[in-house]
């Protein structure tokens, strides 16, 4: 088949991959490259620098609105049997799709998860199962109608990066199947139960906190959920210490003070602890907190939280 890619994040390049193994890829839609690091360089996008690399023949475009008529004329002119749009970051309208089988593979398990951040929201919100979704583009976000589903489970170590991956990893043999029955005549959606809708909200740099009178539970989903981006940092002697993986267990002290300082508990509410694993010190690398305690000698008692972070 001869297929038309938009997307954008690093999300979609295992789809994008296979697809080139199985298919045509006609053309390629992607957003404009973005200043980047200290210097602001601009930086092509995850899928512009792969497609660069792998497909220097097909036509490659980023416009800042895919919607302007002259976008539009473009787009509709390359060959397609399909169009695949997966993490792409713009809206797409009526005009630009009309008349053409628009799929798009979403990171949740439709209805439920609509929205930014469905893999944070999962972990978040203490779902134990989640996957990947593919549905029809429709003028309400993520609200078209399923043509196919995967499931995942979720570990409870499991942070929301090593969860985008393993559903990007998942997401190749779901378009394709998609895909495969479409050609073949039969792929048929269905429509979503908008009485189960949740949604999962864009995320900000201000959402990396966690409150330490909050059971252990809900502190651990507030960590992995949002690793490694926002990231939740808390205050230790005056500057910020970034929390990367970590585990519940029992305690008993004032909320983010420290146990067990060996251990790295730390008390939360309910007689709940939260014993951290893996951690970052500001200006520092990831490491163990057996490591981080051979340095910074913790010491039971001291509280986590009780100061800037900055």
């Amino acid at each position: 088949m001869r297929i038309v890619y938009f997307g954008s994040g690093a999300f979609g390049l295992p789809t994008l991959s296979a697809l080139r193994e199985r298919h045509e890829i006609t053309g390629i839609v992607t957003q404009p490259d973005r200043p980047a690091g200290r210097g602001g360089k601009l930086s092509p996008t995850p899928v512009g620098q792969w497609a660069a690399a792998n497909l220097p023949g097909v036509p490659l475009l980023k416009p800042e609105k895919v919607n302007a008529p002259e976008v539009i004329e473009v787009v509709r002119g390359w060959p397609a049997d399909a169009w695949v749009v997966i993490a792409f970051g713009q809206y797409m309208g009526k005009r630009l799709l009309e008349g053409r089988f628009a799929i798009n593979l979403h990171a949740s398990l439709l209805p439920r998860w609509r929205g930014a951040a469905p893999i944070n929201a999962a972990i978040l919100a203490g779902d134990v199962v989640t996957g990947n979704s593919v549905i029809a583009l429709a003028e309400k976000m993520d609200a078209g109608v399923v043509y196919g589903q995967s499931k995942r489970e979720i570990p409870n170590d499991m942070t929301a990066g090593e969860l985008h991956d393993a559903l990007a990893a998942d997401g190749p043999a779901l378009v394709l199947r998609v895909l495969d029955e479409f050609a073949a005549g039969y792929a048929s959606g269905i429509a979503q139960d908008e009485s189960m809708v949740t949604i999962a909200g864009k995320l900000s740099k201000s959402d990396g906190v966690v409150d330490f009178t909050k059971s252990a539970e809900e502190c651990r989903r507030r960590v992995h959920g949002l690793t490694p981006w926002p990231g939740v940092s808390v205050p230790f002697r005056d500057e910020g210490l970034k929390l990367l993986r970590v585990a519940t267990t029992g305690a008993a002290g004032a909320p983010g003070e420290i146990v067990d300082a060996a251990g790295g508990v730390v008390a939360c509410g309910g007689g709940t602890g939260l014993a951290l694993r893996s951690v970052q010190p500001a200006g520092g690398r990831p490491m163990s907190w057996e490591e981080f305690a051979r340095g910074r000698r913790p010491m039971v008692g001291e509280v986590l939280g009780s100061g800037p972070t900055a």
